[in-house]
């Protein structure tokens, strides 16, 4: 490959622009799967999809990147993890069909939205926004997960039945008043941000709507897969995926595994563990864009 000047590589092989990212290193290549496994064996675990914990780490890496570009990467990412912990879920009988029916009626046309709307925003103006979403989304996690949260059935007739295929039964009820205000801003902020979906629809399914916690991981990832790809196929047509899909590739490898890795982890992992941390995390990611991007 040709030599890059200083200016064109940066101060680090981390720091490399997008165009001139075809030249890997063979640290990245090693990373990147790697990267991918983590933030997938996540991303399933808690029902999010990974891109709240990936994104921080693209704008990071891809300095020169524009917003479009670093959501289009995210998201091929947020829909290799979806997909996969869905086939695991559908499996095990998980998801609400129902419900996920609902969010996505609202969710696709959203994401569509999100997608354009991000098209018109500086990268510094998308780092201070996403900053200021995931320390107001951290600490909210962060504050319900130091409380108890048992789930309590509503007192209207149940609804939904759900029965997972070792044994455990669910019947519980859900209000489609609600599923259709949670879809269309969960789909619009997902793909906005490149993050899907699961960062609103989990909160939203647990906190507002009281469906069973194992419930909600899986319906919310299974509503993942159509708006995250809704509006990836959006970046592609607006051009934004030809710098970055080098960089999804590398990461959905590892994605494909980490996916799986965390649906058989869900049964046996404690939660409430897993979120503290990660929020704490979070939190201080989030203080750091939110520098970066004033």
């Amino acid at each position: 490959p040709p030599v890059l000047s200083s200016q064109e590589v940066g101060s680090s092989p981390f720091t490399w622009p997008l165009s001139v990212m075809p030249y890997l290193t063979p640290l990245y290549i090693l990373l990147l799967p790697l990267m991918g496994f983590s933030v997938a064996t996540l991303g399933s675990l808690l029902g999010l999809g990974g891109g709240s914990i990936l994104v921080p780490v693209l704008l990071l890496l891809f300095q020169e990147a524009s917003p479009g570009t670093i959501s289009s990467i995210s998201l091929t990412v947020v829909f290799i993890v979806a997909a996969s912990a869905t086939m695991g879920n559908l499996r095990a009988g998980r998801i609400d069909a129902r419900s996920a029916f609902i969010l996505g009626a609202g969710s696709i046309p959203a994401a569509v939205a999100g997608a354009l709307a991000t098209s018109n925003v500086s990268r510094s103006s998308f780092v201070l926004l996403f900053g200021v979403m995931l320390l107001l989304g951290s600490l909210y996690v962060l504050w319900r997960s130091t409380r108890p949260v048992p789930f309590h059935p509503s007192d209207h007739d149940p609804n939904r039945e759900i029965h997972e295929r070792k044994g455990s039964a669910h019947k519980f009820y859900v209000s489609t008043l609600l599923l259709g205000i949670v879809g269309p801003l969960g789909g619009f902020i997902g793909s906005f941000f490149g993050i899907g979906g699961g960062v609103i629809h989990v909160p939203a399914l647990t906190f507002l709507l009281k469906m069973p916690p194992r419930v909600v991981n899986a319906t919310a990832l299974f509503v993942v897969v159509p708006t995250s790809g809704v509006a990836l196929l959006t970046r592609v047509l607006m051009g934004e995926y030809l710098d970055g899909w080098v960089q999804a590739g590398l990461l959905g490898l590892g994605a494909l595994v980490g996916a799986q890795m965390g649906v058989y982890l869900l049964s046996r992992v404690n939660q409430r563990v897993v979120v503290v941390t990660l929020s704490v995390v979070m939190i201080l990611v989030a203080a750091r864009q939110i520098l970066a991007g004033v």
